[in-house]
C-alpha cells in the first residue's frame, strides 16, 4: 500500500519536475508550504529527494587565465643583504674561561674572547664567577654583538648588570646598577624523606626551604617531628632583573601540615612613622625596617628562642640519662647533642650578649651567651668561634661552626640551656617562650593582607591536588 502511494505521488509530481528545474527557489518554497500544510511528512521526504538537482546535468565551465610569477630574483638578491641576530641564555660557571663561556653560548669570535681575557670588568665580575645570569646576542655568522651578565650581590633591592657590546671593530664594557623587580611564585609539596628532598623535587629553591624551616621552627622540630605525608604550601618572591629571575626572595606566606596539624604564617611589617603603609607583597624593597612572621590570626611566630641552634641536623642524644661514650659510665646528659658535619654553621637561639668565647676543658671551643631573665645558652665542641666576649648578638646570628674539639668522639654540637644556673631541657624552652601579637592600630592592614595570603595558599593547595 505504501509503495503504491509513493508511486502515485511521484507520478503526480512529474509534470512539476521540469518547472522546478527552471524555477528551483520559487518552486521549492511553494512545494514545502503545500506539503507542510497537508501534513504529508513521508511525501515531503520523497519530494525533496526527487527535486534535488542532478549533478550530472550541472553546467561545467572551464576558465583559464595567465599567471605572472613573483620577481624571485629581486627577493633572492634582497636576502643576501638581510641580517639577523641569534639569542641564547645560560648561567656562568666557576671554571669558565673566555673561550669556554663563548663556546657554550654558541659564539665563535676570537676577537671577543681576547677582549674578555684583557677587560678588567669581565675579569672581576664574569670569568670564574658562578651563577651569573647570561644573555648573549650573536650575528648570523656567530660573532658576538652583545653579552649581558646579571646578578644580585646584596639584599638592597638592586642588581648588577655587566654589558659587553660591539662598537665598530672593537668592544666596550660597562657596569650598571639597576632596581630589582619582584614577582610571586606559589608551590607545594609532600614530605617523603626530608624537607630538602621534597623542595628539590618541587623545584623550590634551597633558600626558600631554609626559610620554611626557620618560620615554623618554634612549632615544629624539623629534626625529630617530620612525618612521611606531611605537606606544605608556600608563596615566595622571585627577584628579577630585566625580566630574568636572579634569585629567590622572601617567603610571603606558607602553610605546613605536620602530623595532621596545620600551621600557617605570613610576613607582615607594622607601619611606622617613617613608613606609614605596610609593605605589600611582591615588593623588592628592603630598606623599610624590620618585620616578622605571624599566623593568620595575628599572633607572632617569633619566639624568644629558636627551637634549635642548627638549621638542619638530627638529635643524637637528648636531655636524659645516658651511657657516656668516653667515661663509659651512666650519667645525666645536661643538654642536647646534634650530629652535623664539621663546619656546619651554628646560630644563637636568641638575642643576648656573649659571656664567654674560648677554649675550655671538656667543652673544647665553647660559646656562652647570656640572655634576659638570667637565661644562658651554651654551644660546645666548636671547630671555630665567630664571636668575641662582650659582643651583642641577635637571634639566628652566626656564632661558630660545628666541630669535635674537647671531649668529643666525632663532629657534633653540644647545646645547653640554663636558667639561674640550673640546666633545663632546651627542646622544651622554645615551645614555652612568649610571642607578641599584631598591634590594634595595624590590625586592619594585617587582616587585609591575611585575606590575600589565604587565597594564595588555597591556590597552592589546588596545584598540589592535581
Amino acid at each position: 500500500m505504501k509503495n503504491t502511494l509513493v508511486t502515485a505521488v511521484l507520478a503526480a509530481l512529474a509534470p512539476l519536475r521540469q518547472a522546478a528545474q527552471h524555477h528551483p527557489r520559487d518552486f521549492a518554497a511553494a512545494a514545502l508550504s503545500l506539503l507542510l500544510l497537508s501534513g504529508g511528512a513521508y511525501a515531503l521526504a520523497a519530494a525533496v529527494v526527487t527535486l534535488a538537482p542532478d549533478a550530472a546535468r550541472l553546467p561545467v565551465r572551464e576558465i583559464s587565465a595567465p599567471v605572472t610569477p613573483l620577481p624571485l630574483q629581486e627577493q633572492a638578491s634582497a636576502l643576501e643583504f638581510h641580517r639577523y641576530s641569534l639569542f641564547r641564555s645560560d648561567l656562568s660557571r666557576a671554571n669558565d674561561t673566555a673561550d669556554t663561556l663563548l663556546r657554550r653560548m654558541g659564539i665563535d669570535d676570537p676577537a671577543a674572547a681576547e677582549f674578555l681575557r684583557r677587560d678588567a670588568l669581565a675579569q672581576r665580575h664574569l670569568l670564574g664567577r658562578a651563577g651569573r645570569n647570561l644573555t648573549g646576542e650573536a650575528s648570523d655568522r656567530n660573532t658576538l654583538l652583545k653579552l649581558m651578565a646579571r646578578w644580585s650581590p646584596d639584599d638592597d633591592g638592586n642588581f648588577k648588570r655587566l654589558v659587553i657590546e660591539k662598537s665598530g671593530t672593537t668592544f666596550k664594557s660597562r657596569l650598571e646598577t639597576l632596581p630589582l623587580s619582584a614577582s610571586i611564585r606559589i608551590a607545594s609539596g609532600t614530605i617523603e624523606s626530608s624537607l630538602f628532598a621534597s623542595t628539590e623535587e618541587a623545584q623550590i629553591p634551597d633558600t626558600v626551604a631554609v626559610q620554611i624551616a626557620e618560620i615554623f621552627s618554634g612549632d615544629i622540630d624539623f629534626h625529630r617531628e617530620l612525618r612521611k605525608g606531611d605537606r606544605y604550601s608556600v608563596v615566595f618572591e622571585v627577584l628579577e632583573g630585566d625580566g630574568e629571575p636572579l634569585r629567590a626572595g622572601r617567603v610571603l606566606s606558607a602553610e605546613f601540615v605536620n602530623n595532621g596539624k596545620a600551621h600557617q604564617a605570613m610576613w607582615f611589617q607594622e607601619p611606622t612613622a617613617a613608613n606609614p603603609q605596610p609593605v605589600e607583597e611582591g615588593r623588592a624593597t628592603r630598606a623599610q625596617g624590620r618585620g616578622g612572621y605571624y599566623n593568620l590570626e595575628g599572633k607572632s611566630l617569633k619566639r624568644a628562642y629558636l627551637a634549635s641552634p642548627l638549621a638542619f641536623s638530627r638529635v643524637t642524644s637528648g636531655f636524659k640519662m645516658r651511657f657516656h661514650p668516653i667515661h663509659k659510665t651512666w650519667r645525666r646528659h645536661l643538654g642536647v647533642d646534634y650530629a652535623a658535619p664539621t663546619g656546619t654553621p651554628v646560630r644563637s637561639v636568641g638575642d643576648g650578649e656573649v659571656e664567654f668565647a674560648a677554649g675550655q676543658p671538656g667543652f673544647g671551643n665553647v660559646v656562652f651567651i647570656r640572655h634576659r631573665n638570667n637565661h644562658v645558652t651554651v654551644y660546645a665542641h666548636l671547630s671555630r668561634i665567630a664571636v668575641r666576649r662582650g659582643q651583642r648578638v641577635e637571634q639566628g646570628q652566626h656564632i661558630g661552626a660545628v666541630g669535635a674539639t674537647g671531649w668529643a668522639t666525632g663532629p657534633h654540637l653540644h647545646y645547653e640551656f640554663r636558667i639561674n644556673g640550673q640546666h633545663q631541657n632546651p627542646l622544651a624552652i622554645a615551645r614555652t617562650s612568649e610571642s607578641v601579637p599584631v598591634s590594634p592600630a595595624a590590625r586592619p592592614a594585617f587582616n587585609r593582607l591575611a585575606g590575600v595570603a589565604r587565597q594564595q595558599l588555597a591556590s597552592a593547595q589546588l596545584l598540589a591536588a592535581r
